[in-house]
């Protein structure tokens, strides 16, 4: 499958860190889809490609890597200050003109996703797909495993060496406010919850404990079968995505 003709871009964040950015336009300005990706991944890699070249039937759609990731700079802080990444490429749709600027994040991307519109605004609607609802949850082996790549420094070397990933040696301090606690800053903008019931990383106690925190305008999608993440999603389920995004206004 071919993929919609992108542009590259560069941006920066408000504490000096250069993001590596794409721009897949549609020809309209009426909306800009901002692409949020998961952790150690990346806007270069095919599933993210794929979920950008669905999403671009129904808007512009602008996607990039968190710092610490591929080509951005800096280190992966695990969802705390990846919320001033997502707010320089919200601020670089906008600056491109789109009238409506909607924001999809999946996992870590999911999690920040709901960070920054409660911390940050600035968004038209948001939509976290397979996101944790709380932080240092070990209950499942993948996440066990993520981890090990967080807190060991083979884990961060196997990190870098295999998915070009640099991650932060630190501990967080503060600790940031947690996405379920988030959740309840973002209304009246639109939010979205979608989670997989088949998803090996995050049960779906954390779909519900996000939905519960936040307040409505919110919608929570069950997707049978679904597993975790940009890997998992079908085009059938970015489609579903896409209208949902397509017909959702703010409050």
């Amino acid at each position: 499958m071919g993929f919609a003709p992108a542009f590259g871009a560069m941006l920066r964040t408000a504490d000096g860190i250069r993001i590596d950015a794409s721009h897949t336009p549609n020809g309209s300005l009426d909306l800009g889809v901002v692409v949020a990706h998961g952790f150690t991944g990346s806007w270069r890699e095919r599933p993210t490609r794929r979920i950008v070249h669905v999403l671009s039937g129904f808007g512009g759609v602008l996607s990039f890597d968190f710092r610490g990731h591929g080509r951005s700079g800096g280190v992966s802080t695990v969802g705390d200050l990846e919320v001033l990444d997502l707010d320089a490429a919200v601020k670089h749709a906008r600056s491109i003109g789109y009238e409506r600027v909607v924001t999809v994040g999946f996992s870590m991307g999911a999690a920040v996703a709901v960070r920054h519109a409660g911390l940050h605004g600035g968004v038209d609607a948001v939509v976290a797909v397979s996101a944790p609802a709380r932080w240092y949850y070990r209950g499942t082996r993948p996440m066990r495993q993520v981890h090990w790549a967080i807190e060991q420094w083979s884990g961060r070397l196997a990190a870098r060496l295999a998915k070009r990933t640099r991650i932060s040696t630190g501990t967080w301090d503060p600790v940031p406010l947690p996405p379920h606690e988030a959740a309840a800053l973002i209304a009246p903008t639109p939010l979205l919850i979608v989670h997989g019931d088949a998803d090996p990383f995050f049960p779906l106690d954390h779909a519900h404990q996000l939905y519960e925190g936040a307040k409505e305008p919110k919608e929570l999608w069950i997707e049978p079968g679904y597993g975790h993440a940009e890997a998992a999603a079908t085009p059938e389920l970015i489609r579903k995505i896409g209208r949902w995004i397509s017909r959702t206004k703010s409050q």
